[in-house]
This record gives structure tokens, sequence and C-alpha cells, in this order.
């Protein structure tokens, strides 16, 4: 039976086949943290989607429902707001709230002030599957976090990785 290859492996292998294969390309501070960055978000994406999948959430309806859960009582945005929050088109953002309105998870009512807008809010059927998600996100994404890195290295990539971020969003 052969040993699944480390993380380190599987990032080294790839990073010496470019290096040796496509030179011209290759780039000693962009390519190794492209392939960490995006190998360490497969690894937390697929967690996280597990999860989700075992309460009938899509990490879409997780990522709204979460942007609801966030915001003080009553737990209502526009979808305006909400589409602010997420990462997600507007069409999309429409496919999702309706899917969560099919489910009785978020209810959706004109408000007086402006008929054309329809707030959208948590149900109270929706908190206890939110609280459970949450909670095993945590359990297990942080499980991994805690045993990969110290709580100096996680505070410190958390402002590295904001750096990089507030980069990208201001070119």
């Amino acid at each position: 039976m052969s040993k699944r290859p480390d993380m380190a492996e599987r990032i080294a292998n790839p990073l010496d086949m470019h290096r040796q294969h496509w030179p011209e390309s290759y780039d000693a501070q962009v390519l190794p943290l492209m392939l960490a960055l995006t190998q360490a978000y497969t690894a937390q994406h697929s967690r996280a989607t597990r999860i989700m999948a075992a309460t009938g959430l899509s990490p879409a309806e997780f990522d709204v429902l979460a942007s609801l859960r966030r915001t003080p009582p009553p737990h209502a945005l526009t979808p305006s707001d909400i589409q602010r929050a997420v990462l997600i088109t507007s069409g999309g953002l429409t496919k999702v709230l309706r899917q969560l309105e099919a489910r009785g998870l978020v209810s959706r009512s004109m408000q007086d002030a402006d008929r054309r807008v329809k707030p959208v809010a948590l149900t109270a059927q929706a908190m206890p599957v939110l609280e459970k998600v949450m909670s095993e996100l945590h359990a297990v994404i942080g499980d991994w976090m805690r045993r990969s890195l110290t709580d100096a290295e996680a505070r410190r990539l958390a402002s590295l990785l904001t750096k990089l971020v507030n980069g990208a969003s201001s070119t």
C-alpha cells in the first residue's frame, strides 16, 4: 500500500516539475505561494462542503444564511446587501434565495416604504441548521488549523492574507 504524500510533497513535486519543464514561467515568489494557497483552499473547501452537504446546504446557500445570521435580529438584509456580502452573481443569488425560501430557511416580505424591496430574513427553522453547520465547521476546520499552525502563525497568516486581499482590491 503506497503512502499518500503529505502537503509539502504535493507542493514541492509540481514546483520542481514546473521549474524543470516550464522554467520561463516559473516565478519563485509567486508560484509556491499560489500553489500553497490553492491547495489549502481545496483542503478547507472539501471539508466545509461535506459538512454543509450533510444538512442539505450548498456553499452558496450557507454563505447567504451566514451573512444573514451575522446581522442583528431580526437577521434580515435586502438582496442588494446580501449580494455585497457574498461572492455570487445577482442571478445566482435569486436562485439561492428561491431555494432557501422553498425550504423554509428564509422569508421575504415587502417594505412599506418601498414595495419593490423585499428584505430577506432568517426563519426560526434556519437557526438550528446554521448553528449545527457552524459548530461542525469550527470543530473540523479549527482542529486542522490548530494542528497546523501556532496561534501566532495563524494571526500572522491572517494578517498577510488580508494584506494580499486588500492589495488585490486596490488594483
